[in-house]
């Protein structure tokens, strides 16, 4: 515990922290963002797709034409553009995830080095004959150190494998665009 109440240690660590909260905060924004542009978009390219398709449908007098065209056109138009769709989506998300991951880095190798400093403070003002005493908080630190090093292992496999699956997903909608595009239309 600080003598001193107006810690500027202290300060300085909440003040990082709210930087970094800004910054994740930032991210989510930006990707919401993003996220609600390519909604709009996709709403408005809809809507005036099937604006001009019930105009085709409703000059159509056979209902073997209305479904033939409904089956060949409408269906395999709104497959490739769902497929379009999912692609940017999965673009925005991965974007907004390397942006957290970067973060996320950087605050555990902040944390990191605060750790470092406090012990290296600690077990320099100790009182003679606290040797043993520091040696175990050292030991502790050591563990402390260890913990972290794991949770950044694991932020980055979890990042990794979400992007992973992210692109796989992608690249499966991208595989289904070009199916729907490669069938014959009559």
């Amino acid at each position: 515990m600080s003598k001193n109440p107006f810690d500027l240690g202290g300060m300085a660590n909440q003040t990082k922290g709210m930087k970094a909260a800004q910054a994740v905060g930032q991210v989510a924004l930006t990707s919401a963002q993003e996220i609600a542009q390519l909604n709009q978009r996709a709403a408005q390219e809809l809507s005036s797709r099937m604006q001009a398709k019930v105009a085709e449908l409703m000059k159509t007098q056979d209902p073997k034409a209305v479904f033939d065209y409904v089956h060949a056109e409408v269906l395999q138009d709104a497959a490739k553009e769902v497929a379009e769709y999912q692609s940017k989506l999965f673009q925005a998300l991965a974007s907004g995830n390397k942006e957290l991951s970067k973060i996320a880095e950087a605050m555990i190798k902040e944390s990191q080095h605060d750790l470092i400093h406090f012990v290296n403070e600690a077990t320099q003002n100790s009182p003679a004959g606290a040797e043993p005493y520091t040696s175990i908080f050292k030991a502790s630190f050591n563990s402390a150190l260890e913990n972290f090093e794991l949770i950044r292992a694991a932020m980055t496999g979890s990042f990794s494998s979400l992007e992973k699956n992210m692109t796989s997903m992608n690249q499966s909608s991208a595989g289904q665009k070009t199916g729907s595009a490669l069938k014959p239309q009559k």
